[in-house]
């Protein structure tokens, strides 16, 4: 019996990444949004994104722009809901991918807000699989980001405590 030969294995291994040659630090803001249905019950809503992850709408601040002004534009860009109330702050998330040659830190300011109309006004963007009125123990079910699923148990807590 013949042993493997080495070059089959090496291909494994001799991928090389290239270094870090740069850290790119991109600040952005973004809302978790609700609405109550009639009986009470608390909705969140979500967006599908291109890799079909359940999320937040959120996106970069812009120049001039606050965490909260960023966090209410990108609601009405990503999710069609221009009247939108952000009441209070409710956390910041930091995480970081690879971007070729790049390290990328993201910091995220995420807001509480509360849709002013009924909410059937959401429109997907085209980069975007999907949006969506999730009910509350839904949300929690699909959303993708562990950090965020926290941020929306306190955003849960906040309208209770605050009868929001």
């Amino acid at each position: 019996m013949q042993a493997p030969k080495l070059d089959n294995f090496k291909k494994y291994f001799s991928r090389k990444k290239q270094a870090i040659q740069e850290v790119v630090r991109e600040p952005t803001a973004g809302g978790i949004i609700y609405r109550k249905k009639p009986n009470g019950d608390l909705q969140i809503l979500l967006i599908q994104d291109h890799k079909d992850r359940w999320t937040i709408p959120k996106g970069h601040i812009e120049e001039g722009e606050t965490a909260q002004e960023t966090a209410i534009r990108e609601v009405g860009e990503e999710a069609g809901l221009k009247n939108v109330e952000a009441l209070c702050w409710l956390g910041k998330i930091h995480f970081r991918y690879r971007r070729v040659d790049k390290l990328v830190l993201i910091s995220q300011q995420v807001y509480l807000m509360r849709v002013i109309s009924d909410g059937e006004e959401i429109q997907k963007e085209d980069w975007m699989n999907g949006i969506k009125w999730f009910d509350f123990a839904d949300a929690l079910e699909v959303i993708e980001y562990e950090d965020i699923g926290k941020l929306m148990l306190l955003a849960k807590k906040r309208i209770r405590e605050r009868n929001l």
